[in-house]
């Protein structure tokens, strides 16, 4: 049996890009990654730039085709992603926890952002490619990032990345064979999230408010309990934690 494609470069504008590019070209198998010292081009959510110094992080991007996954219910991919890096993290610190839809964080900072993309045919996932940026051994930060933190940061130790990379994606294909089991994956993923208890700040475009979080739709949408006992949902971009 071939092993997925597993590429390293020095340089790239992005290695989702560089994936995608590829994969328009051929299938790939499951797991198949692209990794590199430096993005000149890398993304987060809503469009920022991901910051990350030369060599220092750990910046991948993987492939994945869920047959027979149904695109309203894709978030699972981002679920199992993000139980992946906190899976592999929790064995070098205490503190990690995913903050909905996936970020993972350390106590209040972020330690890892991820940015997923799919190709929906019909009314299936198609392929995921899985951008992730891991913050490893950088010591500064320099951009107008407001939280961001590194392992080395945290723990006072150095990483190799190559190293890391493997064990998440082992962690991941882990739970790809559960792609069955989306209840356990859901349940798992509750359990992890960023401030899962109590009633905590958040806010809309029009306001700030006291809520805890309710659950987590199989689409994503996050389900509110604000401090009055009304139910609220939010989809991606509607919300946001006041930290």
């Amino acid at each position: 049996m071939k092993d997925p494609l597993f590429i390293y470069l020095e340089e790239v504008t992005s290695t989702s890009l560089y994936l995608k590019n590829i994969s328009n070209v051929k299938p790939l198998l499951n797991g198949s990654t692209v990794f590199t010292d430096f993005q000149t081009a890398g993304r987060g959510q809503k469009g920022n730039s991901w910051e990350s110094a030369r060599g220092e992080n750990l910046m991948f991007s993987t492939i994945l085709y869920p047959i027979g996954l149904k695109a309203d219910r894709s978030f699972i991919v981002s679920q199992i992603i993000s139980l992946a890096i906190k899976d592999v993290l929790e064995q070098y610190t205490a503190d990690i926890s995913i903050k909905w839809p996936n970020d993972i964080y350390w106590k209040e900072k972020k330690i890892t952002g991820i940015l997923i993309e799919n190709d929906i045919m019909g009314d299936e996932v198609e392929k995921a490619i899985i951008g992730v940026g891991i913050n490893l051994n950088q010591d500064t930060f320099i951009s107008n990032a407001p939280n961001p933190v590194s392992l080395k940061q945290i723990t006072g130790n150095s990483y190799l990345v190559k190293d890391i990379l493997k064990q998440v994606l082992e962690r991941l294909m882990f739970y790809y064979e559960k792609l069955q089991s989306p209840e356990v994956i859901k349940n798992q993923y509750k359990q992890s999230l960023f401030r899962k208890e109590g009633l905590h700040l958040f806010g809309d475009a029009d306001t700030t408010f006291l809520a805890e979080i309710h659950d987590v739709e199989d689409s994503g949408i996050l389900v509110l309990r604000l401090e009055s006992g009304e139910i609220r949902k939010f989809g991606f971009k509607e919300i946001r934690y006041i930290l």
